[in-house]
């Protein structure tokens, strides 16, 4: 998922690596990402003729289980939350109006969003535990003395994840296309809209909606299927293979919008960097430019679209399966690609300008404060060399490929028979290899 490039600020808020700073020539990288995806299916073909992904397996680890779900542990973690993002909102309306001294634009687009990557693969979905509006919600329904999880009526199956594929869609457009992006106010409306439409849906649907319709919170969820640590379907807390976990994810309507989403608006963040989007988009700034941004951010998000469900689709005309569930069925195999652009695109975001959201925390409201000794601090950017940096986003695009494409293998042989299981990959693996080339090349792109 893309990150904004905050205007005003003279910092290098995208990734830092680039062609020079590779170990190998620049066409080695773009061709050596797809043949390594192509030799990854060939060796699947051969040496994993059935399905060995299970959701249940994992060792169980009953000890840390008692710990992660004591109250003792999540309460003080929902406080925390809840504190800071009050703290935030209240910095939004009440601090500077700039972005070179509000944290908001930093903690919301570098901090919070990209930060929620590598936490999630580690710790799981963590924004389900910690999230301030499950807080809000529980303890407005303990007031009530009402049961958190009930709301007025059920959820309705056929709703899925199109909520959180909507609000995903919308966070993408506002980092994007949307001029003032960074503008706390702006940013503080937006956020408290975000939290009263989602409680009033709370208030509906009960809490259940926050797994389905909670954008922030899906997408944690999704990551956090790649955790080595999970729950399985019993909900014991397991040691298990990441892609057991990521097995587990159910087909349901609106997953596949979600993983669009998420796909399509890091390729449009990518293009956007290029000669040929500037040439298109040309100089014009501000609104003149949200026409053509938001032509871009569509046009790129349905090119994933069309071409993911193609493929799947015709994936199952060539093994002689009903080829319609086939794109849902698929979906979770695309959730390590998209974890891979998100490394690729804001690693170097997330280590070097993620600094700055610390040091403007100390003064949140900018009036001369220094909360934690850290206003006066300044970004260090020799913390991680450009050359790391560049080997990172290529290794990051190469490994979610593969783990894709070896997700999408088991998924396969498991629904696909016969010959069907090799042969009824080929359309998956063509678009794989085109997403890889189109990735690796928007990355570094010029």
């Amino acid at each position: 998922m893309p990150l904004p490039t905050l205007p005003s600020i003279p910092l290098p808020l995208h990734g830092v690596g680039g062609r020079a700073d590779l170990p190998v020539p620049f066409w080695l990288a773009v061709y050596g990402a797809g043949i390594a995806v192509v030799l990854s299916f060939a060796a699947l073909g051969v040496l994993w003729p059935t399905s060995r992904l299970r959701p249940d397996k994992g060792r169980p680890l009953p000890r840390l289980q008692r710990v992660v779900d004591s109250p003792l542990l999540r309460w003080p973690l929902r406080a925390v939350a809840l504190v800071v993002s009050v703290v935030l909102l209240s910095a939004a309306f009440l601090g500077s109006n700039g972005v070179e001294s509000n944290p908001v634009p930093w903690f919301l687009f570098i901090v919070f969003w990209v930060g929620l990557v590598p936490l999630s693969l580690v710790f799981g979905p963590v924004w389900q535990v910690v999230n301030p509006l499950r807080t809000l919600h529980e303890l407005a329904s303990r007031a009530a003395l009402s049961d958190p999880e009930r709301g007025l009526r059920e959820l309705p199956a056929r709703l899925g994840y199109w909520p959180a594929a909507a609000w995903l869609a919308a966070f993408a457009w506002v980092e994007l296309v949307l001029p003032s992006r960074t503008e706390p106010r702006l940013l503080g409306v937006l956020i408290l809209g975000y939290a009263v439409v989602n409680l009033l849906a709370a208030a509906v649907y009960g809490a259940r909606w926050f797994g389905r319709g909670d954008g922030f919170e899906v997408y944690s969820a999704l990551i956090g299927r790649l955790a080595p640590v999970g729950r399985r379907p019993d909900g014991r807390l397991a040691l298990r293979n990441p892609l057991d976990g990521l097995a587990g994810l159910r087909p349901e309507p609106g997953l596949v919008g979600v993983v669009v989403v998420l796909l399509g608006s890091t390729a449009y963040d990518g293009l956007t960097r290029t000669k040929q989007w500037k040439s298109f988009a040309g100089s014009a700034g501000g609104w003149t430019a949200v026409p053509k941004a938001t032509l871009g951010l569509l046009a790129c998000t349905a090119f994933v679209g069309v071409t993911y469900v193609v493929a799947t689709r015709l994936s199952g005309r060539y093994a002689g399966a009903d080829p319609k569930p086939l794109p849902a069925a698929f979906a979770h195999s695309v959730v390590p690609i998209a974890v891979g652009y998100a490394i690729a695109h804001y690693f170097s975001l997330l280590v070097l300008d993620g600094q700055q959201a610390w040091i403007l925390a100390s003064d949140p409201f900018a009036t001369g404060a220094n909360w934690f000794g850290t206003a006066h601090w300044t970004i260090d950017f020799t913390v991680v060399s450009t050359r790391f940096i560049a080997v990172t986003q290529i290794s990051a695009i190469v490994i979610g490929h593969i783990l894709g494409v070896v997700a999408a293998h088991d998924r396969a042989v498991a629904l696909f028979k016969g010959r069907g299981a090799i042969r009824g990959q080929y359309p998956l693996l063509a678009v794989m290899v085109v997403y890889t080339l189109g990735g690796v090349l928007l990355l570094l792109g010029t």
